[in-house]
């Protein structure tokens, strides 16, 4: 990928909140860590704070940037007949969208993957010509064969690879489960492309398997949501591509530094959504490794690190851990530190003092536990285990609550009755529909900020 300047990259600043404070024999040290990138004019809602502004770019320049859109276009596109014409209107929407100097391919996914345009392994260049062909080329597009979504994702790794860019991206729609290749031919697919490209990954209609998609999105470092009704897809793909011409640079790394004899628990992403992180490690010399954010446009997101240290006698302190964010030079030189912060552990006799628990470690620490009980809940409902769900979504109504996270807890009311959100107690609804359920699911990742 191509260097950054100095100039080019947004700025990035990184702020920790925690209690540094342990009682005596106390070993575990939990840190949030915000990381809050600006570089056009805005900060995603979180102000700055000793970061100078970054120069915005000028209006109209092209960002340095590859998109892929991959549809699915296997035989279950045609039913109903109006979902493969709104997958056409939601791809020109997308191609809309583009930026003037993007470089762009549309992809055919069935059990086979076939370039729509521009074709023979090239990408166009956007403009108003390019983007005109690229529309005329969708009507080509028709239902017929089966679904291999691995396929799907090494066209497009060629397809970007071969792009001399900054920011590569990949859009993907699908409607059905991936039934025309392996799991483990899937999973070598994400392998291989991780790292490699983000991508966003969209599944329309109620016949997918969420969790398919869901780990497409994951190990390539995008979204994933769900489209219940294929007529909404226009405006999601209009605001996913909106999202991925907003990205500045690529390829940022979480580096956490520890010292001898600190463990490292785990390290993830907590906001906007909860994702581990802690099996990416890629190790970066002498006790430090880095964790892989994928790409970043005017953001903030927040990410929650646990270390055990040795133990250590009252009045000591020391370093638990050094977070910095580091921007990679793709010609193998000294990597560029753009921002830094210091998780510390001080140990103390005052009890009120240790025993305290950070407002940002308690709020993300139960968001993560909601998404998680979401899950085993809605496994137990479809293994039979009523009582199980009830107690697990009963669990998630309660967490939802507390925690002022008002979308859950209306996905939520969608499979429970809820007597008493305070408590969790909830009755488990006779019917749901499968697209309430699936939304659930879809979405159980998803967090929301602490209350200021």
């Amino acid at each position: 990928m191509a260097n950054f300047s100095k100039s080019n990259v947004p700025q990035f600043s990184v702020e920790v909140y925690q209690n540094e404070y342990l009682p005596e024999g106390g070993r575990e040290v939990n840190g949030i860590v915000t990381v809050t990138s600006t570089g056009g004019g805005t900060t995603g809602g979180v102000p700055l704070t000793g970061a100078s502004p970054a120069p915005s770019r000028t209006p109209g320049q092209a960002p340095n940037a590859a998109v892929v859109i991959m549809v699915d276009c296997s035989g279950s596109m045609d039913y109903p007949p109006t979902k493969m014409r709104n997958a056409r209107d939601a791809t020109a929407a997308a191609i809309d969208t583009l930026r003037d100097g993007t470089r762009f391919s549309v992809v055919a996914g069935t059990h086979v993957a076939k370039e729509v345009y521009p074709g023979g392994g090239r990408l166009a260049t956007a403009d108003a010509q390019t983007k005109a062909q690229a529309k005329d080329a969708l009507r080509a597009l028709s239902a017929g064969g089966g679904t291999a979504i691995g396929t799907w994702l090494r066209l497009t790794d060629r397809l970007l690879g071969a792009a001399e860019v900054d920011i590569r991206h990949g859009i993907l729609l699908t409607d059905g489960r991936n039934e025309h290749e392996s799991p483990e031919d899937l999973r070598a697919a994400l392998d291989a492309c991780a790292g490699r490209f983000t991508c966003d990954a969209r599944g329309v209609g109620t016949d997918w398997e969420v969790k398919e998609v869901t780990a497409i999105a994951s190990a390539l470092l995008g979204t994933a949501d769900i489209v219940a009704d294929p007529s909404g897809l226009a405006a999601d793909f209009t605001q996913m591509m909106e999202n991925a011409m907003g990205k500045e640079v690529a390829d940022v790394a979480l580096r956490l530094w520890t010292p001898v004899g600190v463990e490292i628990r785990f390290v993830k992403q907590v906001a906007p959504t909860v994702a581990d992180l802690t099996g990416r490690r890629t190790e970066a010399g002498p006790r430090a490794g880095d964790y892989p954010t994928g790409s970043w446009g005017d953001e903030s997101r927040d990410y929650h690190v646990c270390v055990q240290v040795p133990e250590a006698g009252i009045g000591q302190e020391m370093l638990a851990a050094r977070v910095s964010l580091i921007l990679p030079d793709p010609s193998g030189g000294t990597p560029q530190t753009l921002s830094q912060g210091l998780v510390r552990a001080v140990w103390t006799d005052d009890m009120v003092a240790s025993t305290s628990i950070n407002p940002q470690v308690a709020h993300y620490t139960g968001q993560a536990e909601l998404a998680q009980v979401i899950q085993q809940g809605l496994d137990a409902r479809k293994s039979g285990d009523f009582d199980g769900a009830t107690a697990k979504l009963g669990r998630a109504v309660q967490l939802a609550s507390a925690s002022g996270n008002e979308d859950t807890a209306k996905l939520l009311s969608k499979v429970v009755d809820v007597v008493d959100a305070a408590t969790g107690t909830v009755r488990l609804k006779a019917k749901v529909a499968e697209a309430d359920e699936m939304t659930l699911e879809t979405r159980s990742t998803k967090t929301v900020r602490v209350k200021k």
